[in-house]
């Protein structure tokens, strides 16, 4: 083991680090030079640049706001540790760089550091995608009565706390996806606890069962796990594979969907004067269709005022991120060399008064107003240059009709079931930052009480 005689030893390791970690940013700042052309918030030189580096940690939102107020409509960059990123800001520029095709702009390379800690075929064959977008989407009706089920299960057992159904499993999916974004500079890492002994039974009885009556076999489950095994190679047919493939599928929906709706729980605690008018249209529309995902479609106000949370609540600031591979022209004539790093100023879109009226305001039916003004379907799952929660273009969301359903329908039943407040009658909490990450506060609690039949 390890261990410091002095606290001189301290100061010569730390200097060390200092140095090689120096030595390592500047040896890749170098091709930074290729993006002279583009104005940089802050520094401007690449040796103090470094200070903007560590002011990404602590002041991203700031930076990234600092640049669209001062550059306007365009593109910018902003510094980190070991690169640029250049930031692409307004309709206009939004537009054109969501058509750029994957071979110029490539959202794969984007997300490889973190593919790679799942393995590497999550990254180079991404099957479970085109699932995600074309079966779970098509059988959400199916899916949804034993999802309601579900939640029901869920909210008796979180309020008041009772022993759940496969705590387990479910502490091993939420722990995997904060493991993954914290090792994401790490290749190949594989979790301890990434094991296959959840599914095992699961898909070796299923297995069974297609060996003795083929693919098709009767009373086959319809989930994810059953469109995984029939796409799945051999290769990635394994128990292990499926395992990770069922992780990576988890990763990407669990935290995503719990900090959405936990802004939307903040925005309903913090305005009780809306909760009536949202409570009679589920009223209306579940003792009409039941709860069904055709009554899901129906709550117009519902999903407005989730949409109106997420747009004053994003996730990042800096979103639907891409690396360069073939040099980048924007109509203005500014090209962004291969290699480079480019991301979109999320806020700046959502903040945009030519789309939004008194934008900084949250106004829960905004969207049902603007369905009414302009006969468009502007619903939660509708991407836009200037709504990009789930994204824009080819590498929106594939999830986000299955996340939007299911947020609707989490909604909904706390509508009809509880009454709630902030602890202590607060306002709304402040949200917390990690770089340009939005994540809803931690310390702030909300006060549930069954609602009295």
């Amino acid at each position: 083991m390890l261990g410091f005689t002095s606290e001189l030893d301290k100061i010569h390791l730390s200097l060390v680090v200092l140095s090689i970690t120096g030595l390592y940013a500047l040896f890749y700042r170098c091709p930074g030079r290729k993006l002279d052309h583009i104005p940089a918030v802050g520094y401007k030189s690449h040796l103090l640049s470094f200070i903007g580096g560590f002011q990404f940690f602590y002041k991203a939102r700031h930076l990234l706001q600092r640049g669209c107020d001062e550059f306007g409509a365009g593109v910018f960059k902003i510094p980190h540790l070991n690169r640029w990123t250049v930031v692409v800001n307004g309709e206009k520029y939004i537009e054109e760089y969501r058509k750029a095709p994957e071979n110029v702009l490539s959202f794969h390379d984007a997300v490889e550091e973190i593919a790679l800690t799942l393995g590497p075929t999550v990254g180079t064959n991404p099957y479970h995608i085109p699932i995600i977008r074309t079966q779970l989407t098509r059988n959400i009706p199916a899916v949804l009565p034993g999802l309601h089920e579900e939640l029901v299960v869920a909210y008796e057992t979180t309020i008041p706390p009772k022993d759940g159904q496969n705590e387990e499993f479910l502490k091993t999916n939420v722990d995997f996806t904060v493991t993954v974004i914290i090792a994401g500079a790490i290749l190949n890492l594989l979790p301890r606890f990434l094991r296959p002994k959840y599914l095992q039974p699961l898909v070796e009885e299923r297995r069974q069962k297609m060996a003795d009556s083929g693919q098709d076999y009767p009373g086959k489950p319809n989930d994810m796990l059953s469109w995984l095994m029939d796409a799945a190679s051999e290769e990635e047919g394994t128990l292990h594979n499926l395992a990770r493939r069922i992780l990576t599928v988890n990763m990407a929906a669990i935290h995503t969907s719990s900090m959405t709706f936990s802004q939307a729980l903040f925005d309903l605690a913090t305005h009780p004067e809306y909760v009536k008018e949202l409570r009679d249209e589920v009223k209306s529309v579940t003792d009409r269709e039941g709860w069904t995902s055709d009554a899901l479609n129906q709550m117009i106000k519902v999903d407005s005022f989730i949409k109106e949370s997420q747009r004053l609540h994003l996730l990042g600031h800096l979103l639907m991120q891409r690396v360069v591979r073939q040099p980048f022209t924007f109509s203005d004539g500014t090209v962004i060399p291969a290699g480079s790093t480019v991301g979109v100023a999320g806020y700046s879109a959502h903040m945009n008064e030519t789309s939004y009226e008194d934008p900084h305001t949250f106004q829960p039916f905004r969207f049902v107003n603007k369905r009414e003004e302009t006969g468009r379907k502007v619903d939660m799952v509708s991407t836009s240059t200037d709504f990009l929660s789930f994204g824009h273009g080819l590498h929106s969301c594939p999830g986000r009709f299955f996340a939007a359903a299911e947020l609707k329908l989490m909604l909904a039943h706390v509508l009809m079931t509880y009454d709630l407040k902030m602890e202590g009658d607060a306002g709304r909490p402040e949200d917390v930052w990690y770089m340009a990450t939005c994540i809803p506060n931690p310390k702030a609690e909300i006060l549930f009480r069954k609602r009295v039949a």
